[in-house]
Order: structure tokens, then sequence, then C-alpha cells
């Protein structure tokens, strides 16, 4: 039988999640600097009109401690230069619709044929982000742009405590086309540089001679620790998904080489033990759904939480997790009180 929603986080990775590291001391003074910055009463958007320089509550929720920790170490631990890119990005997320234009109903024509999707969660508990360029279904416009900042927000409404990551699957067969150079380039510098250590790691199937042309022209404009992180023809065995062959034959429970189990890969181009299909009847709204109750949730934390800039993610998704694990014991024990549980 099909399946045609996402997949839930893990359990078991719940059990598995870690807080952020400790600081050293130069870290927490270089941290404390941005955020002081960021967190005085009278802090404006430099550049901006006086009415709008404001923060609102979307970008202070969006400045939490891991964030102001992510463009730090993008930077080199240069405070100054952190909070120049900071806001940098701030004003972008404005510019280009994050918080308005860029709604469900707005990309939705982007997403009719499963061209990207999410689904899945590897082994260090990163959700998958598929691509499928054989699929695409639209001309090049800024929408499809749009659609892939759309899909990468929400892979990042779908990480769990201690992930700040994503893993990228990009399937290039059924003789797919890759974008043009502009298109490529204009995606390559949003992500470096206002999703700055957001990608866990790019695993790119099935890629043809042809297109490895392609991939040696754009290669210049990918920074070199991306390029660290991208897998071309990644190994597939019965025991999941391996980098390379010597990870796979090398694999054992306690190697931790394994990039992905097969429960948590799709069957097609994937090989994994998920039947996924995807239907965008049904996708869609599952996916629109599970997010907007996640980020609902999470926000929600984050109030309780004095909804400041600078509080943790971790600590904001772990209430998140404990809350839904205790509306699963009470549903449990309604159910047990009326006899409805079946031993």
């Amino acid at each position: 039988m099909s399946i045609h929603i996402p997949l839930p986080i893990p359990s078991h990775l719940f059990d598995e999640a870690s807080p952020p590291s400790a600081l050293s001391e130069k870290e927490q003074t270089l941290y404390d600097i941005v955020l002081k910055h960021f967190s005085a009463a009278d802090y404006m958007l430099p550049n901006v009109d006086e009415e709008k320089a404001a923060l609102v509550v979307d970008e202070k929720f969006w400045l939490s401690y891991e964030c102001l920790l992510r463009y730090l170490r993008a930077t080199k631990w240069d405070a100054n230069v952190a909070i120049k890119r900071l806001e940098d990005t701030l004003k972008w997320r404005r510019d280009f619709g994050i918080y308005d234009t860029i709604t469900p109903h707005y990309i939705e024509p982007e997403a009719t044929t499963g061209k990207e999707f999410l689904f899945g969660y590897d082994t260090r508990g990163r959700p998958a982000l598929y691509m499928c360029p054989s699929k695409q279904n639209t001309e090049e416009s800024p929408r499809q742009i749009h659609f892939v900042v759309w899909m990468l927000e929400r892979a990042i409404d779908l990480m769990g405590p201690g992930v700040e990551t994503l893993a990228l699957m990009i399937d290039y067969a059924d003789k797919a086309k890759n974008p043009s150079i502009g298109t490529a380039r204009t995606v390559l510098n949003i992500l470096q540089t206002h999703y700055p250590e957001r990608l866990g790691l790019a695993l790119i199937a099935h890629l043809p001679w042809l297109l490895h042309a392609f991939y040696k022209l754009i290669t210049p404009f990918i920074d070199p620790l991306t390029r660290l992180k991208m897998v071309f023809n990644p190994v597939i065995t019965k025991n999941g998904l391996f980098r390379t062959a010597v990870d796979a034959e090398a694999w054992s429970d306690n190697s931790g080489s394994r990039v992905f189990e097969l429960e948590q890969l799709v069957q097609e181009g994937w090989n994994g033990s998920q039947p996924f299909v995807y239907s965008h009847a049904v996708y869609w709204e599952a996916l629109v759904k599970l997010c907007e109750e996640r980020r609902s949730r999470i926000v929600a934390a984050w109030h309780r939480m004095e909804g400041k800039v600078g509080t943790k993610e971790w600590e904001v998704k772990v209430a998140v997790r404990d809350e839904m694990m205790n509306a699963q014991v009470d549903a449990v024990n309604v159910l047990a009180e009326n006899g409805q549980l079946q031993s």
C-alpha cells in the first residue's frame, strides 16, 4: 500500500538528541556582543524607514540563540560581520516575502507534480528534502525560487530538538534537466548567504556523465564547506544508504557511517522501503497542516519562555516534544479508563 503523507519524527531520535555544546569564554563574549546588539530596547534595523525599522515578533523569534551562533560560525566568529550579515538577512526576509508573500496558496502551482517534497529523516534526525528535476512543471520564474525557499522553511519547521540542518536529496533519473546557470546561482546565493549552516548533506543520485559539466560550471560559486557536503551517486544496500562503497562494506551497528535507514527512505529512485507516492491532493494538505501545527506549538512555547531574542531553539523544541508526549500519554489513559484500549 502506498504512502502519500510525510513521516513523523522517529521517536528514538528524541532520545538521542543533545543540547548545544557549551561555548568557550571567547565565543561567549562574542555571542554576548551580538545578543546585546539585537536585544536593545531601542534597536532599529539600519537603512529602513523609521516606522518599519523595529523588529516584529516573527523576527525576534527567528533571532534565536542557535541562529546567532550559526552566523557567528559562518563569519569565523567576527561579531561585527555577523551582525551585518544578520541585518542583511532580516531585510532580505522582509523583501523576499518570507512572512507574507510566500504563502501555501501562492506557491502551490509549483508543487503539483511532486518535484520537491519532504519525507523522512536521516540517521542524525535531519529532515530529507527531495528534489526531482524530471518532474519540473513550470517555466523559470521568481515563483520557482520562492518555492525552493518555502520548502526549506518547512524543513526547518520539521527539525526536532538539537537538529539545525537538513539532508538534500536530488534525483537525476528520468532524463532530468538542470535549471539555468542564472537560477542555480540565485538559489546558491540565497542558501549560502541567508541560510548559513543549514545544509547538513546533499546527496545527488543518478547523475549522468553529461550533467557533470553543469556542476563544474557552478562549482566556483559553491563555498568550500558546502562542496564537502555534496555526495554524488551514494551507495544503497540492504543495510541502508551510505556515502561510499567503502562505508557500506565497513558498516556495523556501531560504526555510525550509515546516512539513512531504509525505513526512512523512499522506494522510487532511492531503493528505500517506504512506498511513498506523491499525490498532491493528499500530500499538500497534510504537509501544510503538519507544519502549521508544529510551528504554532513552537511559537506558543517560545512566548511562554518570555518570547525574546536569544531564546534557545533547543529549549523551545524540547518543551514541544514533552507537551506532545504528555498529550499522547493522556490520550492512552483516557482510552484505558473508557475500556477502549485493547490489550
